[in-house]
């Protein structure tokens, strides 16, 4: 088992909240971390997709009585989401009795399903998103990091033999959520439009989002595709990041940028294979800039807010962090392995005045490129921004 950065945060979210929901996409190891925690704490298992398992739930309420003094792991809840309603009664009588910590740790493959019941919770529940592999949470090697780059953090897929086999099992969480999960989620889409939708994101991985021309390309409505992409959000598959809304006199763009978040992912919608294929295809560029912003935003503190700046007159920066505190950090991201900065980067920094500007780039030297500004690997800055976070 790989260890996972939130491992500890999942653990204080229980000593704290009565509820905690877990949630990311499929097969990016929450079951796997859930039992492990269970471990420690001789938790109960339930697996909601299993029918054996919603059979023991028919009397919810009597079912968590019984077992009030064991942490119960709900595994898939989307298969029953009724039983927020129950939890609520459930968590509230426990309180009354002292037992008002880490009696649920709820599972769900997307943050749809869930946040529809943040209400019926509120106060009651923590929310944690569990990423795929990050670049922090591998080998701490060039050959590893490129690896997790090409394959994407899916465990199975990072882990498996050989890149053709990594491959195929990326292939096939594509074509499970086309013909299981979205039907599941979402308004009745054919698997092959929303196919061709996802293969035409990662053909635009990282430019700016423009829904009427994806609508050409699929032959449906603007507002459809703004629905397909909105459910893609949901699902947790898909990035949208904001402008950065900034009061500098300048006429700045409006539209956000659009990502498929994990890279091996748009490789396999692209069937790239090899570093080799990789290399000399147009999206090598934006492919590492996206599995760049991944792994820093795993690594930021949630209160942060994450946007791009770009200006018509030029004036241009990958990422712009902003923490509660109203620090900006602005970071610039360059699969090379030196950092050279464009004349559209030093306008940004002109405009937006940051407390700390960064050049993420493929080697692990760190270095200052002008007075400011850090030369940084991604592994580097995900540490400086966990840490700002402490």
């Amino acid at each position: 088992m790989l260890d996972r950065q939130i491992t500890s945060a999942v653990n204080d979210a229980l000593i704290r909240q009565a509820a905690v929901a877990l949630i990311g996409p499929r097969q990016v190891g929450k079951t796997t971390l859930a039992l492990a925690l269970g471990e420690q704490r001789d938790a109960l298992y339930l697996d909601l997709e299993d029918r054996d398992d919603r059979n023991r739930l028919s009397n919810p309420a009597l079912f968590f009585e019984a077992v009030e003094d064991r942490l119960v792991i709900l595994d898939e809840i989307h298969r029953m989401p009724e039983i927020f309603e129950t939890l609520r009664g459930v968590i509230d009588q426990g309180r009354r009795k002292g037992k008002g910590k880490g009696r649920f740790l709820i599972l769900g493959s997307a943050a749809i399903d869930l946040l529809r019941q943040s209400e019926t919770l509120a106060g009651r529940i923590a929310y944690i998103e569990m990423t795929a592999l990050t670049a922090t949470e591998v080998e701490d090697s060039r050959a590893a990091r490129d690896r997790l780059w090409l394959r994407g953090g899916l465990p199975d897929a990072f882990l498996a033999r050989d890149d053709r086999e990594s491959l195929a099992l990326r292939k096939d969480f594509i074509r499970t959520y086309l013909e299981r999960d979205i039907p599941m989620f979402g308004p009745r889409v054919p698997a092959a439009t929303m196919e061709r939708l996802w293969t035409m994101l990662a053909h635009c991985q990282g430019t700016l989002l423009n829904a009427s021309q994806l609508a050409r390309g699929l032959d449906v409505s603007t507002q459809s595709v703004t629905r397909y992409i909105d459910l893609l959000c949901d699902l947790l598959l898909v990035r949208r990041l904001p402008p950065l809304h900034a009061n500098v006199g300048k006429r700045l763009v409006k539209s956000p940028k659009v990502y498929v978040r994990d890279s091996g992912l748009v490789h396999a919608l692209l069937g790239l294979e090899t570093l080799t294929q990789l290399s000399g295809h147009p999206v090598i560029g934006q492919s590492w800039e996206g599995f760049v912003i991944e792994t820093l935003l795993a690594a930021t503190p949630w209160r942060a807010n994450a946007s791009f700046y770009r200006t018509a007159a030029g004036a241009e920066v990958d990422l712009v962090i902003e923490n509660k505190n109203g620090h900006r950090w602005v970071i610039e991201i360059k699969r090379g392995l030196s950092a050279k900065l464009e004349r559209g980067f030093y306008q940004a920094l002109e405009d937006l005045k940051p407390e700390r500007a960064f050049a993420v780039h493929a080697s692990d030297d760190r270095y200052p490129i002008a007075d400011g500004i850090e030369a940084i690997s991604i592994r580097e800055l995900a540490k400086e921004l966990a840490a700002a976070s402490s």
